[in-house]
């Protein structure tokens, strides 16, 4: 019998995709670091009985760094970093001993299974995990594949059977992206960190120089913040009027106007404007308009529009909001959380997705009329070859998730529902009326169509 090991990149994921794949019978015991545990069980792979053995890392496996001379800041011009420098790939985690208890777990294995996440970071850590195991694993038979990739973007029962039934091979190109964006990183990093360290340390009393951090892509965020801070407290207010009028119809309550001049910035003028119009005890309506509008269904939910939308309606900051989307995910009630696509695919199925809601009380009616009546194809957005946009994956309570994982799975769900419904349609009128020698408006909005999800 084969013997197959499978790789993820946590230990909770590792849990939820062996419990789909097993169908619940898989036994689990700790591995030798103590971090990780294994999940045994019995199955087929490629068409004979196989034992499956299923694990993870805790992120990189590996990280980069320059030999042990090249770390001494007093006998290394920081200058050298650029070009001189050697660098070489260490444990990440020694503490974990990852190379030793993945080398333990791949002898005897015939083959394996690398469901590490689907993007260049998820592809560099295959490569890491192929590197401590290998050597362990047994020789493959003549040309005989032994490493395969599983692809998917959500823990799904759906999902994750078809990345084992579609399984393809890691992409060594997207692997060695990261790989020079890590030494990019290395050598910018610390390079401009000891200069700058070294430069500031004693010339300011109360700065705290004992080490200031360049990073490539920290430092010019801090420059966009410092620019904008720079630009608020540089900007000197200017005071200016506006005129408001309110007229009144009989016993109904006051209509308040807007000039339609906007604003001035001279009170005498704005005075001369109100005598103007206080000439007239009446205001004389001029025109009446109604022209029906719309505001789309939005675009599908991308990591960028989610955290956005968390800070700003949600109260939650960016790293809670992620802390909270990955449980969500490796739990199986939503896809993948870090993606820039906010587009779906013209083969994915929407109907499916909307259909798990069917059972929540909260939108059911909503979903169902939804169904009904059809759904809307959403808008195109754009696809950057990522991942699917984030999307709700199964039916869940606010029991189950606790409140924010609650507040942020509704948001997305919701969400979800808006970008399969109509365009929410709206009456707008507007009314202009002259008071004297100057022009006011009102309008008002009166909903035709709503859209279910928003």
């Amino acid at each position: 019998m084969k013997t197959v090991l499978m790789v993820a990149e946590k230990p909770s994921l590792a849990l939820s995709i062996a419990k789909i794949l097993s169908k619940g019978s898989c036994s689990s015991r700790k591995g030798l670091n103590g971090a990780c545990s294994v999940h045994d069980y019995q199955g087929s792979f490629q068409g004979q009985a196989a034992r499956f053995k299923m694990t993870s890392v805790c992120g990189h496996v590996l990280s980069l760094d320059f030999i042990g001379k090249y770390n001494d800041w007093d006998k290394v011009d920081p200058a050298e970093l650029f070009s001189q420098a050697p660098t070489e790939k260490k444990e990440a985690n020694p503490k974990l001993n990852m190379v030793k208890f993945l080398q333990v777990e791949a002898r005897g294995c015939d083959y394996v299974v690398l469901w590490l996440d689907c993007d260049k970071e998820g592809e560099n850590i295959c490569f890491e995990v192929l590197d401590a195991i290998e050597p362990a694993m047994n020789a493959p038979r003549g040309r005989e594949q032994t490493v395969f990739r599983a692809k998917f973007s959500s823990i799904t029962d759906t999902d994750i059977w078809k990345a084992m039934s579609q399984l393809g091979e890691p992409n060594r190109n997207e692997a060695l992206a990261v790989d020079a964006r890590q030494e990019l990183d290395l050598r910018i990093g610390c390079a401009f960190t000891r200069f700058q360290t070294k430069y500031f340390q004693g010339k300011y009393g109360n700065l705290d120089s004992s080490l200031i951090s360049f990073g490539p892509c920290q430092t010019p965020t801090l420059g966009f913040c410092v620019e904008r801070h720079d630009k608020i407290q540089s900007f000197k207010p200017e005071t200016y009027w506006v005129i408001q009028a309110k007229v009144f119809k009989g016993k109904d309550g006051p209509l308040t106007l807007d000039w339609d001049r906007g604003r001035v910035f001279d009170r005498e003028a704005g005075q001369m404007f109100v005598n103007l119009a206080k000439t007239s005890r009446e205001a004389r309506v001029e025109s009446v308009s109604k022209k029906e509008k719309a505001k789309q269904r939005p675009l599908a939910l991308n990591t960028v529009e989610m955290l956005r939308v968390a800070s700003s309606s949600l109260g939650m900051g960016p790293q809670h909001t992620m802390q909270v989307a990955e449980r969500l995910y490796t739990q199986g009630y939503i896809s993948y959380p870090r993606t820039e696509t906010n587009h779906y695919h013209e083969n994915f199925d929407l109907k499916e997705v909307l259909l798990q809601q069917t059972s929540n009380p909260m939108w059911a009616q909503e979903v169902r009329a939804l169904l009904a009546a059809g759904l809307n194809r959403p808008r195109k957005g754009s696809d950057a070859g990522d991942h699917p946009p984030i999307t709700p994956m199964r039916a869940a309570s606010e029991a189950e998730l606790g409140s924010d994982g609650w507040r942020l799975y509704e948001y997305i769900t919701r969400h979800f529902m808006a970008t399969v419904s109509e365009d929410c349609k709206y009456l707008q009128t507007t009314i202009e009326f002259s008071i004297g020698t100057e022009a006011f408006s009102c309008s008002g909005k009166t909903l035709i169509s709503p859209a279910p999800g928003l």
